[in-house]
């Protein structure tokens, strides 16, 4: 049997941590009793700089059961890094690692036959949920993503190494994931409501999340601003030709409203484009700096486990 270990990142969910520690230790529990995973499989969740008593109740856990560990980083450095922070700890000890949120939306069931696939011979196992319109903006502004799945995914721990590869400080997951290769295949789920708790992506911060992602992975829309301008370039030759005519002709040109309204339009869209470039020019940047994408402040593995009931025996 192989080693399952589930990544969870966790910002501000001291109301949710409890149900979800003991809805997660029933389905491992219950993987182990039919013999799918090892029983050195464990959870995993990795606290993201939280401002509650996230990190607290994950201590907790940890001392009432090894099966649970924790990774606490530094500081909140976001989702996408909280993940791949988690990830990237345990590859080493594990030979397939789940990642989900603590929220438990994405219906834990599907575990059974994501692991069921990973023993077909699939490397990677999307979760992959109803529809939604955030997906359809990713794919048609050129972010090759997995329709309709969030970050719940069976990554094998090839797979993993094959992720560590990257070295993209801008990492988007969802994308990055299906570049690694490898066979892979799909689990469909019903999306469950969330049980306690708020959501950590309203609707300003899901938007800001898309651009980051479309810019991480398309050249889509400094493409879209080029065929813009050339459209608009080539309407301007259109009204030139336009004006000469009627010049010629003898009809007054009448109106600096259209004339103020050009160069407005003219004024938006570079600005627009400037800006569009900037944020890849921004991008570059920050990746010739090669900062750390997170750095972990303390890891509660089994050796901490062990620590700590040699201490109670003494």
């Amino acid at each position: 049997m192989d080693t399952l270990y589930l990544v969870i990142p966790c910002y501000n969910e001291e109301e949710v941590l409890p149900e979800t520690s003991k809805q997660l230790l029933a389905k491992m529990q219950s993987l182990m009793a039919a013999e799918k995973v090892s029983e050195k499989s464990r959870i995993v969740f990795v606290n993201d700089g939280s401002k509650d008593r996230t990190w607290e109740i994950i201590q907790a856990l940890h001392q009432e059961n090894p099966i649970y560990q924790g990774v606490c980083l530094s500081r909140n450095r976001g989702h996408q890094n909280a993940l791949l922070g988690g990830l990237m700890t345990v590859k080493n000890h594990c030979d397939m690692a789940i990642s989900l949120d603590a929220d438990l939306q994405d219906d834990i069931d599907a575990i059974d036959e994501m692991v069921d696939k990973y023993y077909a011979g699939n490397d990677v196992v999307y979760g992959v949920r109803n529809a939604e319109g955030f997906y359809k903006v990713m794919k048609m502004m050129g972010a090759d993503v997995v329709f309709n799945h969030a970050d719940y995914r069976l990554m094998s721990r090839r797979a993993l190494d094959g992720l560590e590869s990257f070295k993209e400080v801008n990492m988007f997951l969802r994308g990055v994931v299906p570049m690694i290769g490898y066979k892979s295949d799909k689990v469909y789920y019903a999306r469950k409501e969330r049980f306690a708790g708020t959501s950590k992506y309203p609707l300003k911060k899901m938007l800001s999340f898309a651009w980051e992602g479309i810019t991480s992975l398309s050249t889509k829309p400094i493409a879209l601003i080029t065929r813009l301008g050339t459209l608009i370039f080539l309407v301007s030759i259109i009204m030139l030709i336009y004006s000469f005519v009627r010049h010629c002709m003898g009809a007054t040109i009448t109106g600096w409203t259209s004339l103020i309204v050009s160069i407005w339009a003219i004024g938006g869209l570079q600005l627009l484009a400037i800006g569009v470039i900037g944020q890849y020019i921004g991008k570059v940047y920050l990746e010739t700096k090669e900062r750390p994408k997170f750095i972990i402040e303390t890891y509660l593995s089994d050796e901490d486990a062990d620590a700590d009931k040699d201490k109670t025996q003494k």
